[in-house]
């Protein structure tokens, strides 16, 4: 019964103009952001931080997962229609989206796909809104060396971020940390690594290095690539109904993408990619009629679609219930909520129910708010997608200068973007992991103030941390998925050569 009068407190808490005017803001500039190829939701919520501060972290978080929820639902707009992912996660959606858009099923393919988002949206939140807090409540147990050895499980898991090259993420995750480090020493108050510089004693600020890696480095990608317009098909609100066969065969999908996506989003990585190309998978292996994806399966549309909305919702349980976030997004989220002084973990349920149980209402809200902004101005958001990058880079690039100007009226912020900007055009070119990077320095502090406790704790003598059984088993976690990472490439070209010396004989 608790639960539900902090959940009607939270459908009070959301309903003022405010927090409504931001849910809705954030889904609309999400589904945009997710209809225009190449600027992605991590951009768009880093150049958007500096608006939020105006306002309570309650208002900004709605803000921020209403942007990355939607650009979930808009990144399905021109994979149908033009063939062309507004997003990552809808890549899977353009093989058999574009051939239903080719059969005269467009329309139908758009409406499936917002109704199975909503749906996976609704179980997303209530999986959300049942394990966070419980997962909140195990966590208050863990003390600082539980903390330290679950960062150090988190950086294994997270250098997996560049999937064919994990030292590259260990690389990006160890220069995040080394940039965390600049500024004055929390313990000594002994500055560290500022060169002299009485400015960068304040440390390196978040805000400027994210919208340079993702807002200025993305315009420096687009300015370079070639632009060729897309032909965008018409799309008129009565052919937005499917038939009653699409129908019954997007249920199960729809379902089973929901599930499947909500427990991918507890993985580190890039979950919403992750997610739909497994619900692709899925769904092409458990069809009667496989043969016939590729060629316009519905199945293969409303799944994976389904999937990349839920996973959105279940990569917040670890940002919000244990502050460690496993995905570029959650990252900035989480910077977000410390530019507000909340420190998202276990004590968030207790020092700020508020906040959490208003952000399930205010998404339940959002959720509704997409699917009616979605069906019947689909035509409007797919011309969106034709816009030509010369008019939309200048406005952004404006938009990063003045938003990370005006937050603390430095110079020195502007140059640092510039710079990152700069740094993140040719991190991307090499195929290094930004998102590694900034979640390195958003978890830097974190670590370093349980790595200082653990040691004030024992005394200096880390090897006690043996006698924790928690902290224990989450090494020999990492240990275990290090020594499997370094011995799997030896399996397979074992494996690979028995196979060549198989064929010789």
């Amino acid at each position: 019964m608790e639960g539900l009068e902090l959940l009607y407190n939270g459908f009070v808490n959301s309903l003022t103009m405010v927090n409504l005017v931001a849910c809705f803001s954030g889904a609309l500039i999400g589904t945009l952001v997710g209809v225009l190829p190449g600027l992605g939701p991590t951009a768009t919520m880093a150049l958007m931080l500096p608006f939020t501060l105006s306002f309570g972290p309650t208002t900004g978080l709605i803000m921020m997962t209403g942007v990355w929820y939607g650009a979930m639902y808009g990144g399905s707009t021109t994979s149908i229609l033009v063939n062309i992912p507004g997003e990552a996660a809808s890549v899977v959606t353009c093989i058999d989206g574009y051939q239903m858009c080719k059969n005269g099923r467009a329309g139908a393919a758009l409406a499936l796909v917002a109704v199975g988002s909503f749906v996976a949206g609704t179980i997303g939140i209530l999986g959300l809104q049942f394990f966070a807090p419980l997962l909140g409540n195990a966590a208050l147990a863990f003390g600082p060396s539980e903390f330290l050895c679950f960062m150090i499980f988190a950086f294994v898991l997270l250098s997996n971020l560049s999937a064919d090259a994990p030292l590259k993420g260990g690389v990006m995750i160890a220069l995040g940390l080394f940039v965390s480090s600049v500024g004055i020493n929390p313990m000594d108050s002994y500055p560290r690594f500022t060169f002299g510089s009485e400015t960068l004693m304040l440390g390196i600020d978040f805000l400027p290095i994210a919208m340079g890696l993702f807002g200025i480095s993305e315009i420096l990608n687009i300015a370079i690539e070639k632009y060729v317009k897309p032909m965008v098909n018409k799309i008129r609100l009565r052919e937005l109904y499917p038939n009653k066969s699409e129908i019954r065969r997007s249920v199960a999908p729809a379902l089973r993408g929901s599930v499947l996506g909500f427990f991918v989003g507890l993985l580190p990585g890039p979950c919403t990619v992750i997610s739909s190309f497994v619900s692709y998978s899925l769904e092409k292996r458990i069809s009667k009629t496989p043969e016939a994806f590729g060629h316009g399966a519905v199945e293969g549309v409303v799944g994976p679609e389904s999937a990349n909305n839920s996973a959105v919702m279940g990569s917040m349980i670890p940002l919000l219930t244990l502050g460690i976030p496993f995905a570029a997004p959650s990252a900035i989220m989480l910077a977000g909520l410390r530019m507000h002084n909340v420190e998202p973990g276990p004590m968030l349920f207790i020092n700020f129910p508020e906040i959490f149980w208003t952000f399930i209402a205010a998404m339940y809200l959002g959720n509704f708010m997409l699917l009616v902004l979605n069906l019947p101005l689909v035509g409007l958001f797919a011309r969106v997608a034709v816009i030509r990058p010369q008019i939309l880079m200048p406005i952004i690039s404006l938009i990063c200068l003045v938003g990370v100007y005006s937050v603390r009226n430095s110079l020195l912020d502007v140059w640092v973007m510039i710079i990152a900007g700069v740094v993140g055009y040719f991190l991307r070119k090499w195929k290094y992991p930004i998102a590694a990077l900034i979640i390195g320095i958003v978890l830097g502090p974190t670590t370093e103030n349980s790595l200082r406790q653990t040691l004030t704790m024992f005394r200096g003598d880390l090897t006690q941390i043996v006698n924790y059984p928690i902290s224990l088993t989450l090494l020999g976690l990492s240990a275990a998925f290090l020594a499997y990472k370094l011995l799997a490439p030896l399996w397979g070209s074992k494996y690979a050569l028995k196979l060549e010396a198989d064929d010789t004989l």
